[in-house]
């Protein structure tokens, strides 16, 4: 049966109305979809490079292998940058040990890798906020987290992450104290801390890597409020507040010491050495770092501290850069006081760190913002053992019975025996790949090497096979 003309209109009106429709749909789908991209992008993205260099590759004993052993925390399990690994090589190929692999988009900084609970965190700065990226070495996949406001004077992260029973914390340049649950990928909680603390620092800001000890996160605001803060590491919230030295902030990450029966939190702020009981905020001793112990030029070198303190066997060492003066207190059987063992001029160690093996110290010290020798004491004594040139100063490890110490003026890295016998170079190479300063400290873990660079980190492979 034919259809009038009527009919045919609404049939093709009818089909045209539902092409709208369906189109309408479809555009608006691809919009949530753009959108939710943008987001994703913005919040919880992979970095932006990958190499994988052709004779690379991942086996299943590689990524087994990969976490076995944990770095939780800046300069290691004890914060004494010594790595308890074994196996690793004790030569290096002319060209330096194989490059793994190099990843790079981690954003501008100076922060270490921490490597714990199956993955590699690392801090970084975009568009003057801080953020932080996880690296899954089984499968290289990545997600990334901003967390905090980047300082705009020479801004890169400064702080190494703390992993501690599922969660990473960071202090981000501002002074902001962040907790970031790593199973969710979100922030769990969050303080400006340098706000509420009425905190007090030079112009480089913070870069403190936080401690966590006993249920507790430590943080260092210094200012006429408080020196040293403790808070609650599931909730943020605080637990105690020490009281103020007025003084300034340094750039020193602390340590957590025994002696005796009693726990202490010893760190240097701009111009004290302090203990602090963990417990309940309370200064176990202030020594008065700067007042005691002026530069060889007898120059005040107020907040330039930069190292964080050795302990062994009721000992403590601490130095400074620029000229200043290292030291030796000795603590009594508790801890509760401290006394001058000796002091030094010649190691006057800039921001590389310090490492004590068989009771000798090594490290670069400071002749200026670029040059350096390496160095090493008697750490019963102070008496000077070598004092050696090499391109310059920089940061120091300690794994498998060698020094890896990397330069910071050309980024040369070199295998050298920890001997007081001399400055003794076993191999060396150069890092070219990365961008900006060498100043991240080295991390070695589960038989990798890693050097960050700006925003990209290198794994070199030294077990020996």
């Amino acid at each position: 049966m034919a259809l009038d003309k009527r009919t045919m209109y609404n049939k093709n009106d009818f089909q045209h109305c539902i092409s709208i429709f369906m189109l309408k749909r479809i555009v608006k789908i691809a919009v949530v979809v753009f959108v939710c991209l943008l987001l994703y992008k913005g919040s919880m993205f992979l970095v932006d490079k990958l190499y994988l260099p052709a004779e690379s590759s991942i086996s299943k004993e590689d990524s087994i292998a990969a976490m076995a052993v944990e770095w939780p925390q800046w300069h290691g399990p004890n914060r004494d940058n010594r790595s308890a690994e074994n196996g690793l090589l004790k030569s290096w190929p002319d060209k330096g040990p194989r490059l793994f692999w190099k990843c790079e988009g981690l954003g501008k900084g100076w922060s270490s890798p921490t490597l714990a609970g199956g993955h590699i965190y690392v801090t970084g700065v975009e568009d003057e906020k801080e953020f932080l990226t996880c690296l899954n070495p089984r499968d290289l996949s990545k997600w990334t987290i901003f967390y905090g406001s980047a300082s705009k004077m020479y801004s890169g992260a400064r702080s190494s992450p703390t992993f501690n029973d599922g969660y990473i914390y960071v202090i981000s340049e501002t002074g902001e104290v962040i907790c970031i649950d790593v199973k969710k990928q979100m922030i769990e909680w969050k303080i400006n801390g340098y706000r509420i603390f009425s905190g007090k620092c030079h112009h480089f800001g913070t870069a403190e890597s936080p401690l966590v000890f006993d249920g507790k996160v430590f943080y260092t605001p210094c200012g006429q409020r408080t020196t040293m803060v403790a808070l609650d590491k599931r909730t943020g919230e605080t637990i105690w507040e020490s009281e103020s030295l007025d003084d300034l902030s340094s750039y020193v990450s602390p340590i957590i010491i025994r002696r005796g029966t009693q726990d202490i939190i010893v760190t240097v702020t701009g111009m004290y050495i302090i203990g602090v009981n963990p417990k309940t905020g309370e200064f176990v001793w202030k020594y008065p770092y700067v007042e005691n112990h002026r530069t060889k030029a007898k120059v005040n070198t107020l907040i330039q501290n930069a190292v964080t303190p050795l302990y062994h066997d009721g000992q403590l060492y601490v130095t400074s850069g620029y000229d200043h003066v290292g030291i030796a207190l000795k603590l009594s059987e508790q801890g509760e006081k401290i006394s001058l063992l000796w002091e030094d001029e010649t190691l006057d160690c800039h921001h590389g760190g310090v490492i004590l093996h068989n009771s000798y110290i090594y490290g670069s010290n400071w002749h200026n913002n670029l040059n350096g020798n390496w160095v090493c004491l008697d750490w019963r004594t102070g008496q000077v053992i070598y004092d050696h040139k090499w391109f310059g100063k920089g940061s120091i490890l300690y794994a498998d019975g060698m020094l890896y110490c990397y330069e910071e003026r050309q980024g040369n890295i070199a295998l050298v025996k920890p001997a007081p016998g001399g400055f003794e170079i076993v191999s060396s190479f150069q890092i070219t790949k990365g961008t900006g300063e060498h100043w991240a400290h080295p991390v070695i873990c589960n038989g990798r090497l890693y050097i960050r660079r700006g925003d990209s980190l290198m794994a070199y492979d030294v077990k020996q096979k």
